[in-house]
């Protein structure tokens, strides 16, 4: 690992970036649909309707949704009758995902708190892995990807579904002025927390583009890596293979 890493646009030392990216999703775990109505235009809704049926979850599988705390994709995936274990490193992400699993009566999703650095789970245990807007969060990249082609079965489906930078002229230019501008300003008025959303936002900046983080995903060990863009790039299905 480097001796620093990114907090949006700062450059921190690891052993702090996992802290406080704990604060940061600690304060907006209440608020995550408003965050990500604020940070997609509301837009996040379909994305993941798109993502889980690019991932194609079946009766019977194992599937890990790693950064799922507070329970969008699983939900979603719970319908096709596989097992879903719900992971995540912050508790409060994890404790809204539980209430809200209560409210809308669905039962039977593993809740657990995990690192996605160091997964407690077994090697080839799962069917599928997803991560949906949580793999730029993590601290150590190339590990938790080397970790998601640890437990995942031979034959095992890997997918990410995370914020990228749009190629589309103009609309770049219009989010970006967007994001930085109003989206903080939203998250002081709607949820008084500017500074988490200045945040969110920069991490967005901050990630790899989506040439660099296949390569990433390639070099974890995942063959027929994919990206499939959307916006033009403003956010990306990312997919693998272990093979």
């Amino acid at each position: 690992m480097p001796d620093t890493v990114s907090f949006g646009y700062e450059d921190i030392a690891p052993e702090d970036k996992t802290r406080r990216v704990g604060e940061v999703f600690s304060n907006v775990a209440s608020k995550y649909d408003l965050m990500n109505d604020a940070m997609s235009g509301g837009m996040h809704r379909l994305w993941k309707d798109r993502f889980v049926r690019r991932v194609k979850p079946r009766a019977g599988e194992h599937i890990l949704d790693m950064a799922g705390g507070t329970g969008d994709i699983a939900f979603r995936m719970a319908e096709t009758g596989a097992a879903i274990t719900v992971a995540d490193i912050n508790p409060e992400m994890l404790s809204v995902g539980v209430e809200r699993a209560a409210q809308r009566g669905i039962d039977g999703l593993v809740w657990t708190e995990a690192n996605a650095e160091t997964l407690q789970f077994p090697d080839r245990f799962f069917d599928a892995y997803t991560i949906a807007f949580g793999i730029r969060n993590v601290t150590d990249i190339p590990k938790a990807l080397r970790e998601a082609h640890r437990v995942l079965k031979r034959g095992g489906r890997f997918f990410v579904l995370e914020f990228s930078t749009t190629q589309w002229p103009g609309f770049a230019e219009l989010y970006d002025a967007y994001s930085h501008k109003l989206v903080p300003k939203l998250g002081k008025l709607l949820a008084q927390d500017e500074d988490s959303y200045r945040y969110l936002i920069e991490s967005i900046r901050r990630f790899p583009d989506m040439p660099s983080f296949e390569r990433m995903i390639a070099e974890a060990g995942f063959r027929q890596t994919k990206v499939e863009p959307l916006l033009g790039g403003l956010v990306a299905i990312h997919s693998g293979w272990k093979i």
